[in-house]
């Protein structure tokens, strides 16, 4: 017994540092697409930065030795490749050019009530009041950085809709792999995602091919950063993590990400946060803090 409550906290604890990775990598996505998005077009980005990350996570598969996922784990895999590493990738990209970063950020940011309620119907997972209470006060904090940051920039429609699907993807894909992570490791499961990713983006390849030619070397980095570092790396301990806890909780901890994304910007755009936005990130960090607070109903739904 002593032995089981031992590892299950020395999983819970590197279930948490997966997480940091992650959610400082996605953090620093915004950045590199704003920057690479000045010189490749959302499909040709998205389908790019699949490849580097494609290239990356199959050599490392193959040294390995992984092997295919078993049977079981394909539904999830295939539908996680396609809505979260497709749909998400190229709505956000599209996003992007359509409404300003704090808008972006704010309405992105329902991703994770998504995430909860779908896990709550469709894995059983339930809806602990720590979580409920978190995903309260961190939403809350990113729609005051997403104000704060927004300044006169002025919304499309369009732009809006594109990051509500692109929360709707990232939301349905989560949900989708976590019952994959059953049958298959995180690494089989996010490598062969990010090629079903890779695959569904195909129909861009001609665009990508002739934005590469005349891209300037910097937005190309910036993609192949993306590909590298936010989806292999990233991609790779989200799923880690995800497989030693709920997805409603792992959902919770991303919005951290808003609150990331200001210092980065400040250091890597020159954009001074104002005190507005430093409060709002400290509102998503407070929030993150009080869904992971230990639950009897997150313990049940874990096992």
């Amino acid at each position: 017994m002593a032995t089981s409550s031992g590892t299950s906290r020395r999983d819970a604890r590197l279930a948490l540092v997966a997480a940091g990775v992650t959610v400082v990598l996605w953090a620093s996505a915004f950045v590199s697409i704003r920057s690479a998005g000045s010189a490749y077009s959302p499909g040709a980005l998205a389908l790019g930065r699949l490849l580097a990350g494609g290239l990356v996570l199959g050599a490392i598969s193959l040294v390995r030795r992984e092997g295919w996922p078993p049977r079981a784990a394909w539904p999830g895999i295939v539908w996680s490749g396609v809505l979260w590493f497709g749909v998400y990738m190229v709505a956000l990209n599209w996003a992007e050019r359509e409404v300003d970063a704090g808008t972006a950020a704010m309405v992105v940011n329902i991703g994770p009530i998504l995430i909860a309620l779908l896990s709550s119907r469709l894995l059983g997972e339930g809806l602990p009041r720590s979580l409920l209470a978190g995903m309260a006060v961190s939403f809350a904090g990113a729609a005051v950085v997403g104000v704060s940051m927004s300044g006169e920039g002025r919304a499309s429609v369009l732009g809006v809709l594109l990051c509500v699907l692109a929360a709707a993807g990232y939301a349905a894909g989560v949900v989708a792999q976590k019952p994959a992570l059953r049958h298959a490791g995180a690494l089989q499961v996010t490598t062969f995602g990010c090629l079903v990713g890779a695959v569904a983006c195909l129909p861009f390849a001609g665009v990508l091919v002739s934005e590469l030619a005349r891209a300037p070397m910097s937005a190309t980095l910036n993609m192949i950063y993306l590909g590298v570092f936010p989806t292999a790396l990233a991609f790779t301990t989200w799923a880690f993590a995800l497989a030693r806890t709920t997805a409603g909780r792992m959902g919770a901890t991303t919005y951290v990400v808003p609150a990331l994304v200001v210092p980065m910007s400040w250091l890597a755009l020159g954009e001074v946060p104002g005190l507005l936005t430093m409060a709002g990130g400290v509102l998503c960090l407070a929030g993150v803090a009080v869904s992971r607070r230990p639950s009897r109903t997150v313990a049940r739904s874990a096992r």
